[in-house]
């Protein structure tokens, strides 16, 4: 059977030194036209594995294919024909603050296109069209709201209409209808356009509403994967602890550290 994985991960391994990893022999499958969420808790890996797919930093071991193609940070060329491919929604949006609507939309296709102005104007308003912000295309950032800030950097992702959509905690800091109306987006966006996304985030709920497939990332490894009726029917304690919200359980509170009372100089 061909492989139909846009995105492949083979026992991938890194650390931002040599000392702690922060993945360990990590693998993972992302098919064409699916939607696939990275779950786990802050600071567990997700957005490092953003940061691994798009080349921003080499693993220490181990694969990481785009189109069957291995991603490498030293080839400079190779590396910007990949990123034209791909789209990116940062978490805090990452919008040009002294730009309008509309130019923060246009800046990719100005950036990587030779298209003409008229063609640009036309895509734009489609994308803002889409996500339903076509009226405010020429209001300056400061004057919207977070929400619509969302859906203006959204707007900018698909601007190439990219093959990849990666979605940095998208739903963080939404109220819930602005939630609902971005995971609403993320879904229909991809069923409309055969993107692969990948969604990082630790809202369950909304992760599961919309999403094909979905990893688990607890201490640097993959300790669940599966559609949202598998990991919910989990009897994994990692699994059940992340996925129901419950306070004690084996994904612990505090940062390895040594015990206090050796670090204080206090007696034993």
């Amino acid at each position: 059977m061909e492989n139909d994985n846009l995105v492949q991960i083979d026992h991938m391994t890194f650390g931002y030194d040599r000392r702690r990893a922060v993945l360990t022999d990590i693998s993972m499958r992302f098919p064409r036209g699916k939607v696939v969420a990275i779950m786990g808790s802050s600071g567990c890996g997700k957005t490092t594995l953003l940061r691994l797919i798009g080349g921003v930093v080499r693993p220490q071991s181990g694969t990481i294919l785009f189109d069957r193609e291995p991603v490498d940070p030293s080839n400079i060329e190779r590396l910007f024909a990949l990123r034209r491919r791909l789209g990116m929604l940062f978490q805090f949006g990452a919008l040009f603050t002294d730009l309008t609507v509309f130019e923060n939309v246009a800046f990719p296709l100005r950036e990587h296109t030779d298209l003409p102005e008229s063609m640009i104007r036309d895509i734009v308003l489609m994308k803002l069209n889409a996500v339903g912000l076509r009226g405010a295309a020429m209001l300056r950032i400061a004057e919207v709201s977070g929400g619509m800030a969302r859906r203006i950097a959204l707007a900018r992702a698909i601007a190439l209409d990219p093959e990849l959509i990666m979605y940095d905690e998208p739903f963080a800091g939404l109220d819930p209808i602005s939630l609902g109306v971005a995971a609403n987006l993320i879904r229909r966006l991809n069923d409309a356009t055969g993107a692969t996304s990948i969604i990082v985030s630790h809202d369950v709920d909304e992760c599961f509403h919309i999403c094909d497939y979905a990893y688990l990332i607890s201490s640097g490894r993959i300790a669940g994967e599966g559609t949202a009726q598998q990991l919910r029917a989990s009897e994994d304690p990692e699994v059940r602890q992340f996925i129901r919200g419950e306070p004690d359980g084996p994904v612990r509170f505090h940062y390895p550290a040594q015990p206090i009372e050796q670090e204080l100089g206090l007696p034993g």
